[in-house]
């Protein structure tokens, strides 16, 4: 590969990660092109293009968001790959500050952004882009519950840090795409950068972001004479800073902390992709200085990625509890990167015929810093003839129902509503508010209910005695006898509650009026073709099929069969009234407003016969918002849609 290719290799990479948040290759993979593309210019320095992408600190701002010029850059690291660069850093440190001392940092996987105080009010917050223009994403960042939005003093500051998706977090969005039939996100920092990126706040808010603070960029009135002293500052001023942070006098004792980082011995709740050895001194800092890239006074270790090869000895399936069969890999036990490995998610059939995996193959797994371990590759050299092809099965292994994988998705999940691996979830969902809303039934409760197999099923709950409920945990007498009543009022709700608490896939609240009003019964609803429901406006043929798909099951058709026993109306009862007046019109809810939560603004909306959408476009008729509102509200200024605070809602309603 000659200069020029590897350039092209490297921009094409580099657009994937940090515009696209898609990437193709690994960190250390795109480390080691770098790394050789630096090495080939060495030998010709004065042929080098300045678009070269030794020339870049990092991505290019992507569209959809204003541009921020930062006023300190963003700047990037130099890369080490070994405790010997360490100790060359070390040596030109020392040459110029014989008594320089080090703090040791963990490196976040994560997304750069700057933050922006002024006297103690959050002002602005942007990525860090090319290092020096970003993009400005202060209404997503606002969502990030760990950034104060009023610091415990009015400095006007800018500081730095690292928003990343905390592992729990990620597991449990993976677990929803897959349940929604979306790719899941190849890694916690690769889901945090698609998350803080989103036009639409709301999503933001959604997927749980979290930051820690590690640099002070500029402060006003104040300095400090050690970088650990302002981290400290920053600290007492509300920040969430980085949690592993240890002053060193010597290399040596830094390569020590490197070395407990890279065991894990923090059991840290994120990802790391390396360790931050920075000088401690600002006098120190400025001394030795920065190039156009990168400070001379910093140097992140980047751990190797650790490979070993084992055995798949059994693939199995797992059920998760939103019904999603996922295979996972059973292997010959394997130590690396300081714990013992013996199984691995295969996430979904794609993935296994993607990387050709069988059972019995020799595979090549890998683990890096405190990155959970993921099969890299098959060494198929190693085959014997012995090795099996997996399928995924017919049947659910838990419940027996049938699996089905909706077209165009990549889950395959099961159809049975009271398969016990995801029959807590069915239930919480059941007698939830805009389900059956049935008051009482918490998660404590409903799992109580399961543990002492009280109930198997969501119409068990309507066969219920006062004198099982009463013996449960915190369920005192009058606990008791209200959840015997909230029950009992329940079989009055309107159908169309109904139709959403049984849980068919991707039918919502409004989906369930939408179907209620167009079939009055519950009976016509669940007699009605692929053609009738996929007609109706915001059904269409996907979720048509799970409506079809789910009537299929038997075992859904007896739990609806004994729901009708206990007495539940399967009827519509909450006709429209008289008054139509927003009959037609279609409305967005953004911000928060003063008088209703927008479930009770969307319920008198519907109530005069309009409908309320989750995204504006050029058929939305009003916009209604209020304070905090987001990118609906500059979305609807651009296609000139009208807007209503809600004064003007409440005389429209009057």
């Amino acid at each position: 590969m000659d200069i020029n290719e590897l350039r092209d290799l490297l921009r094409h990479h580099s657009y994937l990660y940090y515009v696209k948040d898609a990437p193709e290759i690994t960190d250390y993979e795109y480390d080691m092109l770098m790394r050789e593309l630096l090495k080939m210019e060495a030998e010709h320095p004065d042929e080098v293009p300045p678009d070269s992408p030794s020339k870049r600190v990092g991505g290019e701002s992507a569209l959809g968001f204003d541009k921020v010029v930062h006023g300190v850059p963003l700047q990037s690291l130099t890369d080490a790959f070994s405790y010997q660069e360490l100790l060359d850093f070390d040596k030109r440190v020392k040459n110029e500050c014989p008594d320089a001392e080090y703090v040791v940092e963990v490196k976040i996987d994560g997304l750069s952004v700057s933050l922006e105080y002024t006297d103690g009010v959050f002002t602005r917050g942007a990525t860090r882009g090319d290092g020096l223009i970003g993009e400005d994403v202060t209404q997503n960042l606002k969502t990030v519950g760990s950034i104060p939005l009023r610091l415990k003093e009015p400095v006007t500051i800018t500081v730095r840090g690292e928003v990343y998706m905390p592992r729990k977090t990620f597991y449990a969005l993976n677990e929803q795409r897959e349940e929604d039939g979306e790719a899941p996100f190849k890694n916690p920092r690769n889901a945090a950068a698609g998350s803080l990126r989103q036009l639409d706040s709301k999503i933001t808010a959604k997927r749980n972001l979290d930051i820690l603070v590690f640099n002070l960029q500029s402060i006003k009135d104040k300095t400090f004479k050690r970088h650990s002293e302002s981290l400290d500052y920053m600290d007492e001023l509300g920040f969430k800073m980085v949690p592993v942070r240890k002053l060193c006098k010597t290399m040596d004792e830094a390569i020590k902390e490197i070395e407990k980082i890279g065991k894990g011995e923090y059991n840290l709740p994120f990802d790391i992709d390396g360790a931050v050895i920075k000088v401690d001194g600002i006098a120190h800092r400025e001394k030795l200085g920065t190039t156009s890239k990168a400070p001379r006074w910093a140097v992140a270790y980047k751990y190797p990625p650790e490979r070993k090869e084992t055995k798949i000895l059994n693939i199995f399936v797992q059920v998760g509890r939103t019904g999603v069969l996922t295979p996972n890999a059973v292997m010959e036990p394997v130590f690396i990167g300081g714990t013992t490995v013996s199984r691995a998610t295969l996430h979904n059939i794609d993935y296994i015929r993607q990387k050709d995996i069988k059972i019995g193959d020799t595979v090549v797994i890998q683990k890096a810093g405190e990155i959970i371990p993921e099969i890299v590759s098959v060494n198929k050299e190693k085959r014997c003839g012995s090795e099996e092809i997996f399928y995924m099965p017919d049947h659910c292994p838990v419940c027996k129902a049938r699996v089905t994988r909706p077209e165009g998705e990549v889950a395959v999940r099961c159809t049975g509503n009271e398969c016990p691996a995801q029959l807590a979830r069915n239930i919480e969902h059941f007698v939830s508010r805009d389900a059956m809303d049935i008051a009482g039934l918490g998660p404590a409760i409903v799992n109580q209910l399961l543990d002492k197999q009280l109930i198997k099923s969501t119409s068990d709950l309507y066969y219920l005695k006062a004198e099982e409920v009463i013996k449960l945990d915190k369920m005192g007498e009058k606990s008791a006898t209200n959840l015997m009543e909230a029950l009992e009022n329940s079989k009055k709700n309107d159908l169309s509650k109904l139709i959403y608490a049984l849980g068919i896939r991707q039918v919502g609240a409004r989906a369930g009026k939408t179907l209620a009003k167009r079939f009055k019964t519950l009976d016509n609803f669940m007699s009605a073709s692929f053609e009738q429901l996929s007609s109706i406006d915001d059904i269409g043929p996907v979720t048509a099929q799970n409506i079809i798909d789910y009537f299929a099951e038997p075992q859904n058709i007896e739990n609806i069969g004994r729901l009708l026993e206990a007495g539940v109306n399967t009827k519509l009862t909450g006709q429209e009234g008289n008054d139509l007046r927003f009959k037609d019109l279609t409305f967005v809810l953004t911000g928060t407003l003063e008088s209703y939560t927008r479930d009770e603004a969307s319920a008198i909306i519907e109530s005069f016969g309009g409908k309320v959408s989750s995204s504006v476009s050029k058929k939305t008729d009003y916009v209604l918002y209020g304070e905090a509102a987001g990118s609906k509200l500059d979305k609807a200024r651009d296609l000139e849609v009208k807007l209503l605070m809600q004064e003007d809602f409440n005389e429209m309603i009057k």
